[in-house]
């Protein structure tokens, strides 16, 4: 297996192993601090792709499929944020890891300040990384999550992963101008990550509407752990604005990304490792 280079049939699930909790399913591997990974609305864990070797190479790693997405099974109709975040609480607690550094994108970003709120026993630090929440108010994304998670377009175009990943056009049409800054720029490692599970999955909708459902900002003052926000200078799906407004709540660090849209984790890889290792440093306590 090729780690770090294209290979058609790598993700980042195939580095670890995969375990079930119940009906969901998760993926772990790596040793050192535990570090949970939550991915966005529509993603599964081979969206980490690009991150995982390094990751690997310094953390437990404890990579959660959320419920509806990849091989996970669904939660009941109306479900919350609170009810992902203790899925994700669930999960560390049946790992027994301790307090855990927890990387968030997107939704996942999302997942991980419910979890940070709910469960602060297990947070030691957070990483979200264009977290949503804030801007899922306004009617023109809540659109865009309406048709992600019931036309599910991507499911159209992932079956052709592998045999244009390598394309830049392919890569253009799929990702650019809403995902990513500079589609030529994304590998097709990355590209192939991004799509791997879109057609197995049982119900983005309910984690859709619980992530419209619910404002995080009246409780993001309640986080102690420390903190960094990572964002991307060119994203189109969440403004700066939302940025400021979650590092000034949760006065955490925040870092913003050039030339870089929405998908950070695979745009800029080093970016996030970097940012991750600065959390971890500052989050470290005796044991």
């Amino acid at each position: 297996m090729v780690i770090g280079g294209y290979c058609p049939r790598m993700t980042a699930a195939t580095t670890l192993e995969t375990r079930m909790l119940g009906d969901v399913r998760y993926h772990v591997g790596g040793a050192g601090t535990a570090l949970l990974l939550l991915h966005g609305l529509g993603g599964s864990t081979s969206n980490w792709v690009e991150l995982m070797p390094g990751l690997l190479r310094r953390h437990r790693v404890i990579a959660v499929d959320l419920p509806g997405h990849a091989g996970s099974g669904r939660l009941r109709r109306g479900a919350t944020m609170t009810d992902f975040a203790a899925v994700a609480a669930a999960v560390l607690d049946r790992e027994e890891t301790g307090p855990a550094l927890v990387a968030g994108h997107s939704f996942g970003g999302h997942v991980a300040v419910q979890l940070a709120r709910n469960r602060p026993d297990l947070a030691r630090g957070l990483l979200l990384v264009s977290p949503a929440g804030i801007r899922t108010g306004v009617r023109r994304t809540q659109a865009f999550v309406l048709a992600s998670t019931v036309v599910r377009p991507g499911r159209w175009v992932a079956p052709f992963r592998h045999r244009y990943a390598e394309r830049v056009w392919y890569r253009r049409a799929v990702f650019r101008p809403w995902f990513v800054s500079d589609a030529a720029a994304l590998t097709p490692t990355a590209a192939v990550g991004l799509l791997d599970a879109l057609r197995e999955h049982a119900d983005t909708l309910t984690a859709g509407r619980a992530m419209m459902a619910d404002d995080p900002r009246q409780g993001l003052g309640e986080i102690a752990c420390p903190v960094t926000v990572l964002w991307g200078a060119r994203d189109v799906q969440l403004p700066l604005e939302d940025a400021f407004e979650y590092a000034r709540r949760l006065r955490a660090k925040l870092r913003l990304v050039a030339d870089c849209g929405h998908l950070v984790i695979v745009e800029r890889p080093a970016a996030c490792l970097d940012a991750l290792e600065d959390l971890a440093r500052r989050g470290s306590r005796p044991e």
